[in-house]
């Protein structure tokens, strides 16, 4: 009979787990939609080399800040549901901090519009853009690598790291090559750090879905 509350709160654990995944799944996918129907819908704008942030601007913008808002909320909660599920030996405290302060910066980077060039001051609104964005970028990396690096520890998730550590290693080389090599067209390599970004985030969203009942400590 003792163990009966123990393996009611695993189920409810994995249950509450599975319905975060669902969530943040829902939150890439709309993401990824609508970004993904910004490259057609904003002809003004050339693929190869306006970056993300400049579809923030205009009459259309606003969709593509939800869809950013979407996204912020699937990172706190891919970083919220693996820190609650996991044993205490695959809990990673850093991974969650990283997670939301990339769900954070992401937010901000949203609605602080980016410079648009030319000879203007920079507004507040672009310099808080320009140090939010790649704090966005780095906190989600940063947060893949070692929430990667962890699942290896959880007997659930452990079949799993080979793809989420060599995934989310890729992405933190591609972002930095993207931010290094200035000669790459910068829309275009930009999306592409991008794709491989939310590729990982559908991943460990979809396991996340899948949650297993805890093993018994």
């Amino acid at each position: 009979m003792s163990d009966v509350p123990a393996v009611a709160l695993a189920q409810l654990t994995a249950a509450r787990a599975r319905t975060i995944g669902t969530w943040a799944l829902a939150g890439v996918i709309v993401f990824a939609v609508v970004a993904a129907a910004m490259q057609f819908l904003r002809t003004d704008l050339e693929f190869v080399r306006a970056t993300l942030s400049f579809y923030l601007l205009g009459p259309l913008g606003v969709w593509l800040q939800v869809a950013y808002l979407a996204l912020s909320m699937s990172l706190s909660l891919i970083g919220i549901g693996y820190f609650s599920a996991a044993t205490r030996e695959g809990r990673s405290p850093v991974a969650l901090s990283l997670f939301l302060v990339g769900a954070i910066a992401l937010a901000v980077t949203a609605w602080a519009e980016t410079d648009r060039g030319g000879a203007a001051a920079l507004t507040t609104a672009a310099a808080i853009h320009a140090v939010s964005a790649p704090l966005a970028f780095l906190g989600t990396t940063f947060g893949m690598l070692m929430q990667s690096w962890a699942l290896r520890r959880d007997p659930r998730w452990r079949r799993h790291f080979a793809v989420a550590f060599g995934l989310a290693l890729a992405c933190f080389a591609a972002l930095w090559l993207h931010a290094l090599w200035r000669e790459l067209p910068r829309g275009l390599s930009q999306k592409a750090v991008i794709a491989m970004i939310l590729l990982w985030l559908a991943l460990a969203a979809h396991w996340l879905r899948r949650t297993p009942l805890a093993p018994p400590y």
